[in-house]
């Protein structure tokens, strides 16, 4: 998870989003398409499936801009799936240098 960091060489820059992804979200490859989407974006972070059939997504990249596009994406890749999104702004974290999908 992006976390609160201390590293002075870390860009200020850095934007880090934390969104949780409702409606059929799950058993429809949501983790393995949003992988595939951030390849073509320079993104780090994860996505996880929750206990509670919602999917966590926690992205950052070096401008919000990039994020914007992105998230862009995601909503017209999911726009079937997805019937609400809760984005909020999270803390960067220097040491989330790729992306990952969490069980």
């Amino acid at each position: 998870m992006c976390a609160d960091s201390h590293d002075s060489d870390f860009s200020a820059a850095t934007v880090c989003l934390h969104a949780i992804f409702q409606g059929h979200v799950q058993g429809v490859g949501f983790r393995y398409r949003t992988a595939r989407l951030v390849r073509q974006h320079p993104i780090s972070g994860f996505v996880k499936n929750l206990s509670d059939g919602t999917v966590e997504l926690m992205v950052q990249a070096s401008d919000k801009s990039i994020l914007d596009e992105f998230f862009d994406e995601m909503m017209l890749t999911f726009a079937t799936n997805v019937t609400d999104v809760s984005i909020q702004e999270a803390a960067p974290d220097p040491n989330c240098l790729n992306f990952s999908i969490k069980r």
